[in-house]
């Protein structure tokens, strides 16, 4: 990624809030003991990196990761890899990926597409900007904590269901939000407000709703730079108030600036660019936060009644928003809410929580992998302000360690311990053996599971779905795969529309254990 370096040099403990070392040479587990990252950080971070890379690259050979979301990147980024802007056959014939979600920093994966022109690429690096999230945190939490603190808090991070699930999930851009995040809030939280902010603008070319997180990190500065970081209390005490007027306006300023970039831009994408570039003229998500979703979400209609239930009340209701919020604040042992920087993950949870679509809701697919570093990160700072030492900070750290061990079972990076994950399945083999009939540039229908295999060398939509390009040169199903995981057809529906493919006169190339191809040429 193009971001500014960070911060190698620390603040001195008294300006980041974090407790005085000892005198003289301060030791390893000391807090504010070093200043770049110790070797465990980097093998840490590695290993995490391994752990995330073996379970999404087996998650996809095993026919498990989806044209929703997996191929409409790997379509984008083939476009940037190919000189043009972004468009996904699987949204539609040549629809224009930018005017349905505003994230040109995926054109940071052409170069690495042209080395690996496969969605593996897409995961591989996913897995890296996740795992390099780790770096950060850890050294701001050695600063503050100490080693042996760092070390928990950096393995309870890496290890959380967020992160775990947006992993496990294919790709999404959120994955460039990740890293850029946590270094914002550890720049913020240790005063480091002028990086704080050159971590953050870049969030608005991840995605059009960061900048409403961007927003939010750019008061925090402002507030900060007003004097509620150490920093100028010290230059108070020592006098020099005209200095520390002058910083605090210069802060001020910097941190009103960032917010109006955030919320401008935000309105920007969102009312203009965004309804300019998308084939319906207009913003197509709006539609999950003021009305009917097509059956997907729980839309009553629009009104301000509608607004001021959903604002209030419907942030709440029902319940599964609710045991969300706790399951995101739970690894912190909700300490989190006692800094504030919480407040960053506020603009995340009102869309999801205003959201018609009932997947928004809850703890499934990636929507919380920009929660975690912000709650991680809240939780260091309130640590720190607590001046949580000792016994103290033991009992915390066993205990965020003890939620983080409970949850690890029950969601996706549990995965690499189970033995059919491992398990070769022969159908895979036949998989790749009859989509490997299909020629490189040829139009192709394809089930769920079989698009991201294609997605590199054909254009490639989904069979089914009504968007898809009519009359493609091939069609290639998997009859066998189980009910839970269907979409967008059932059993019958897809029968049903074999038959119709076969009398409109196409073809079987081949039909091997379940596998259909079809071909009209």
């Amino acid at each position: 990624m193009h971001a500014p370096p960070t911060d190698v040099a620390a603040l001195p403990p008294q300006q980041s809030g974090a407790p005085a070392p000892t005198a003289g040479r301060p030791s390893a587990d000391s807090p504010g003991a070093g200043a770049g990252p110790a070797w465990w950080m980097w093998a840490t971070a590695s290993g995490l990196f391994l752990l995330y890379m073996l379970l999404s690259l087996r998650t996809h050979e095993r026919l498990l990761s989806h044209s929703f979301d997996l191929a409409i990147f790997e379509q984008a980024v083939r476009s940037y890899a190919e000189g043009h802007l972004p468009v996904s056959e699987v949204k539609g014939p040549d629809f224009p990926v930018l005017g349905d979600h505003f994230s040109p920093v995926l054109a940071l994966l052409a170069p690495l597409y042209w080395l690996w022109p496969s969605a593996r690429t897409l995961l591989v690096a996913q897995a890296a900007l996740v795992a390099a999230s780790v770096l950060p945190l850890a050294q701001w939490a050695r600063r503050a904590l100490g080693s042996t603190a760092a070390l928990v808090l950096a393995l309870c991070y890496g290890l959380s269901w967020g992160i775990a699930n947006g992993v496990g999930f294919d790709f999404h851009e959120w994955a460039f939000a990740v890293p850029l995040l946590m270094c914002a809030l550890a720049a913020l939280g240790e005063g480091r407000l002028r990086a704080a902010a050159c971590w953050a603008l870049p969030l608005v070319l991840v995605k059009e709703d960061m900048g409403l997180t961007v927003a939010v990190i750019g008061l925090l500065i402002a507030w900060r730079g007003g004097g509620e970081g150490g920093a100028h209390a010290l230059r108070a005490l020592r006098g020099n108030w005209r200095g520390t007027w002058r910083g605090n306006w210069r802060e001020r300023r910097l941190g009103i600036a960032v917010a109006a970039v955030g919320l401008v831009w935000t309105l920007l994408a969102v009312l203009v660019v965004l309804p300019a570039l998308s084939p319906s003229g207009s913003y197509f998500y709006a539609s999950f936060l003021g009305g009917s979703t097509g059956g997907s979400g729980g839309g009553a209609g629009g009104g301000l009644g509608e607004v001021l239930r959903k604002a209030t009340i419907g942030l709440v209701t029902p319940e599964t928003k609710v045991t969300t919020l706790m399951l995101v604040l739970a690894p912190t042992l909700f300490l989190a809410l006692r800094s504030p920087l919480i407040l960053v993950a506020v603009p995340t949870l009102v869309w999801r929580g205003v959201s018609d679509y009932t997947a928004h809701w809850g703890t499934g697919y990636h929507y919380s992998l920009t929660l975690m570093p912000i709650v991680f990160a809240a939780f260091v700072d309130a640590l720190g302000r607590r001046g949580t030492t000792g016994a103290g900070l033991r009992r915390y750290l066993a205990g965020a360690a003890g939620v983080c061990a409970l949850l690890l079972p029950v969601y996706s990076l549990a995965q690499v311990a189970y033995p059919e994950t491992w398990r070769a399945d022969p159908r895979i083999a036949v998989a790749h053996r009859v989509m490997a009939l299909i020629p490189d540039g040829a139009t192709v229908q394809a089930s769920d599971g079989l698009v991201p295999h294609l997605s590199d060398r054909t254009s490639v939509s989904l069979y089914g779905w009504p968007a898809s390009r009519p009359d493609p040169e091939w069609i290639v199903v998997d009859t066998r795969v189980p009910q839970d995981r269907r979409w967008p057809l059932s059993v019958m529906d897809e029968s049903l529309a074999l038959a119709g493919a076969r009398a409109r006169g196409y073809r079987e190339v081949a039909q091997e254990d379940g596998f259909v191809l079809l071909s009209r040429t």
